[in-house]
C-alpha cells in the first residue's frame, strides 16, 4: 500500500473501516476543526496525542514520543483497530503532524496507514464532504505493545555514525535555518556538524503535493549518490522528518531511521558542537 492517497482516491474509497484523522496544528486548531472538517474526521491533538511532555527539551527534544500505554489509549480512544484503514491529513500538506501520526501508527504495528496528499486544502478542491461540530464514535479494545517497531537514532547514536561515517544525517529544516542565518523557534541557531540539508519542502510540487515517486526516487538518489546508504532523518523536534521520511517510503526506498529529539534537543546540549554557513 501506498502510504499517500489522493483525495480523489479518498472520495472514491468508503470501506467501514475507515478512520479519518484530523490533526491540524496551532492554538486555534479545535475550534478550526469543530468549525469545519472533513465528514467523520476525528481530532488528534499533536502535543497531547502524539507527543510527551517534556520539560527539558536537552533530553528528548520539544516533541518525544508518548510512552506506549498512553499511545494505546490515544489509539483506543480514536477507535482503531488492527483492521482499521487509517487516513491522516493536516493543513500544512502533511509536512507537520500528519505525516508524524502516519509514522507512529505505522510503528505501533498498523499497515493501513495512509496520508490525505495536499491536506485539508486538496480535500475541499477535489470536493470531498465536509461537516463541523464533534464526530460521535465508539472506542476500540486496547492494543499493548512493547516498542516501536520502526527505527529511531538517539543523539548518541548521531555522533558515533557521523564520526565512523556510516551513515548520512538529514536535516529537513528550510535552508535559512540549517545554515544558521536565523533560528524562529529553537535557541540556537545552526545545524549537526556533518549533516547534510535537504529541505522537507522539496518533497512538493508547486500546489502543495507530493512530487510523483518516480521524481522523488531520482531526486534522492541524485542527492545521496556516494554517501552512506543508512540514513537518518531529523528535523526541529521530530515532526516534520516524518514528511521526509514518508516521501521517502513513498519513493522506494526502505525506512530511514528518525532522530526524535532532532535539533531542539541536540541545540540544547551542552557541550555540542553547532555548525553554520553564514
Amino acid at each position: 500500500m501506498l502510504p499517500i492517497i489522493s483525495p480523489k482516491q479518498l472520495k472514491e474509497f468508503s470501506p467501514e473501516n475507515l478512520i479519518i484523522l484530523d490533526v491540524r496544528t496551532g492554538k486555534d486548531s479545535y475550534q478550526n476543526y469543530l468549525n469545519q472538517h472533513i465528514k467523520n474526521a476525528r481530532f488528534v491533538d499533536l502535543d497531547k496525542d502524539l507527543a510527551e511532555t517534556n520539560e527539558n527539551a536537552a533530553f528528548g527534544g520539544r516533541h518525544p514520543l508518548p510512552n506506549f500505554q498512553k499511545f494505546a489509549e490515544t489509539v483506543s480512544r480514536l477507535g482503531i483497530s488492527e483492521d482499521s484503514h487509517v487516513v491522516i491529513y493536516d493543513d500544512k500538506n502533511g509536512a507537520n503532524a500528519a505525516a508524524r501520526a502516519w509514522w507512529m501508527l505505522k510503528s505501533f504495528g498498523f499497515e493501513s496507514v495512509q496520508v490525505l496528499d495536499g491536506g485539508i486544502q486538496q480535500a475541499e478542491k477535489g470536493g470531498l464532504v465536509f461537516s463541523s461540530g464533534e464526530e460521535t464514535f465508539e472506542k476500540s479494545e486496547i492494543i499493548t505493545k512493547e516498542q516501536w517497531l520502526l527505527p529511531v537514532s538517539s543523539l548518541e547514536d548521531i555522533e558515533n555514525e557521523l564520526t565512523n561515517e556510516s551513515a548520512t544525517v538529514i536535516d529537513v529544516r528550510d535552508a535559512y535555518r540549517y545554515k544558521g542565518e536565523s533560528e524562529p523557534i529553537d535557541l540556537v541557531a545552526g545545524h549537526i556538524p556533518g549533516a547534510i540539508n535537504i529541505p522537507f519542502s522539496e518533497n512538493l510540487d508547486e500546489n502543495g503535493s507530493f512530487l510523483k515517486s518516480e521524481i522523488l526516487k531520482e531526486k534522492y538518489q541524485k542527492l545521496l549518490e556516494n554517501k552512506p546508504e543508512k540514513l537518518i532523518i531529523h528535523c526541529g523536534s521530530g515532526v516534520t522528518s516524518c514528511h521526509t521520511i514518508l516521501a521517502l517510503v513513498y519513493a522506494g526506498f526502505e525506512i530511514p531511521n528518525l532522530y526524535v529529539g532532532s535539533w531542539s534537543e541536540w541545540s540544547r546540549r551542552e557541550g555540542k558542537k553547532i555548525a553554520k554557513e553564514v
